[in-house]
This record gives structure tokens, sequence and C-alpha cells, in this order.
């Protein structure tokens, strides 16, 4: 009883958290061109929960998945394929790229690939029925290092002073988001999540393992491909809107478990998304408010990131 009101607290004051920052974020210094001020800064803001809500599902799931705690899903390569995508487009069209391709063309192209590329190999590893979790992860690193030895090979082919253009897709950034793709990728994410949270019940009973979870009457195969489709849909999105944020993921999901000691999936998720809301929320802020920084945020997450990540790693090497 006593963890539950606990739970609940640690969600109420997440949530009004969130909402403080999201406030401030909007309201701090608006000056005298308000009105454009607070539009820009509600495109971010919207922005910014897609990803967060992206990322928050998709990297929950996928430990769950894998029982990895450390594992997210940029090691099934879709952040190094979004990059190949936008180098060969770059290196097919040069300085025309723009004109060529629209942002919306650009994003479909972006969606498209990863998701395609997602179901592709979901199936292939799948198809004769057997639990193979750990060839998909195998599979998956081996072609994101292709997709990322081919990107650097295409780059130096590619004219320098179109290399910029690559350049700027290389970070996540939330200050050129454009806001005719922020309709279409809301409307994916609330029809995912819908579907995603009324699923998070298996992933409570997926979490004992494969042998529980089908001794318990789940078709555990049918709903791993499930859950990795949902994922690569959700990952496709929040990469084609902002780009790649390859570390936000494993923060975002420990920092959940560590302030949220249940084993409730919708709870963790809920929370996760929320945790991961205020720390994109504060983190863009900081950046652009206090220190005037037109840094890529996905940059110093990125950093932090990876030196969590050799964190964990000394933490499970030491038990």
């Amino acid at each position: 009883m006593e963890k539950t009101v606990s739970i609940k607290k640690n969600l109420v004051i997440a949530v009004l958290l969130m909402l403080s920052m999201a406030a401030l974020f909007l309201f701090y210094r608006l000056g005298n061109n308000w009105e454009f001020a607070l539009q820009l800064r509600s495109v971010k803001v919207i922005a910014i929960l897609i990803v967060a809500a992206s990322v928050a599902y998709s990297s929950v799931a996928f430990q769950t998945l894998t029982n990895n705690r450390i594992l997210t899903p940029s090691i099934m390569g879709f952040e190094s394929l979004y990059l190949l995508i936008q180098t060969l487009i770059v290196y097919m069209y040069g300085d025309e790229t723009y004109k060529v391709l629209s942002s919306m063309d650009n994003f479909l192209v972006s969606v498209i690939g990863m998701i395609g590329f997602g179901l592709l190999l979901y199936f292939m590893i799948y198809k004769k029925g057997k639990d193979n979790i750990y060839l998909l992860l195998l599979v998956g690193i081996i072609l994101g290092t292709l997709f990322s030895s081919l990107s650097s090979f295409m780059q130096l082919l590619i004219d320098p002073n179109d290399f910029f253009i690559v350049q700027g897709k290389m970070f996540a950034t939330f200050n050129k988001i454009n806001t005719d793709l922020l309709w279409p990728s809301s409307i994916i994410l609330i029809l995912i999540l819908f579907f995603g949270f009324r699923m998070t019940k298996y992933l409570d009973v997926m979490a004992l393992g494969r042998e529980q979870a089908i001794n318990l009457g789940l078709n555990y195969n049918g709903l791993v491909k499930l859950f990795l489709v949902i994922i690569a849909i959700l990952v496709s999105i929040s990469t084609a809107l902002v780009g790649p944020i390859t570390f936000l993921g494993l923060l975002v999901t420990n920092l959940t478990y560590e302030l949220f000691k249940t084993h409730k999936h919708s709870v963790i998720i809920a929370a996760c998304c929320i945790v991961s809301a205020v720390a994109l929320l504060a983190g863009q802020f900081i950046m652009e408010r206090i220190l005037n920084l037109s840094t890529p945020l996905s940059a110093i997450i990125n950093m932090v990131g990876g030196l969590y990540f050799i964190y964990l790693l000394l933490k499970v090497r030491k038990l």
C-alpha cells in the first residue's frame, strides 16, 4: 500500500514538474514580439513531447523484450539507416536537395525506409517461428555498422559545399522543426500509443521470461513481432522528425526505474514519457535560454549518455 502511494506521489510530482518546465520554456522572456516567440516555442514543445513519448515507449518495450536495461532500439541500426538515407539523397541531388524533395517528402522517405527495413529484418529473422531475439540484435548491429560505413564512404564523395546539409542531419535538433511534419507525427503517435498502452499488460508477463510467458498462455513469438513493429514505427517517427538521439532512451529508462519501483509497464512507460519530456525540456531550456548556445541538444545527451553507459557497464561487472 505504501509503495503504491509512493508511486502515485512520484507520478504527480513528475507531471507537475513537466508542466512547470513546459510553462517556463514557453513564457520565459518572451519579449515584445511575444506572439511569434510563443508560436516558435510551442512548435518545439510539441516536437519534444512527440520525441519523448516515442523514445520512452520504444526503449522500455525493447529492454523488456531483450531483458537488458542497457540496450535501446538504436542498436538495431535505425539511426545509421536514417543517416545513410540522408547522405544518399544529398549524394544524388547535391545543392538541389531542398528543391527536389520537400520536408514532407524527406520525412516520408525516411519513415518508410526505416519501417520497411525493420519489418524486413524482423520477418526474415522470425520466419521460422523461433525465438531469435539475440540473432536479431546481432544482425542489427552488423547492418548498423554497414550503414555507417556506407554513409562515411559516400560523405567522402560528396561535394564539400554540400556536406553541411548532411552535417545538419547527424544530430537531433529542435531548432529547425517543420510545422507541416507535426500533424502526421502526432496522429501516428497517438494511434500507436493508444494501441500500445492496451498491450502493456502483455509486457508485464513477458518480463518474467519466455518460458514463463508461454506457460501462462501467451503467443510469445507473435507478441515479440508485434512489439518490434511498434518499436520500429515509433523510432522511425522520432528520428525522421528531429534526427538521431542515441542515448536518450538509455538515460530516461534507467532513471525511471530508479524513481518508480514497480514492474507494471503501464506505470513505467507513462512515467518514462514524463521523465523524458522533462529531460528534453530542461536541456533545451538550459541550452537556449541560460547558456545561449545553438549546439544540438543531442550532442550533449550523447556525451552524458555515453558516460552513463560506461558507468552501467562497470556497475554490472562489479555485480
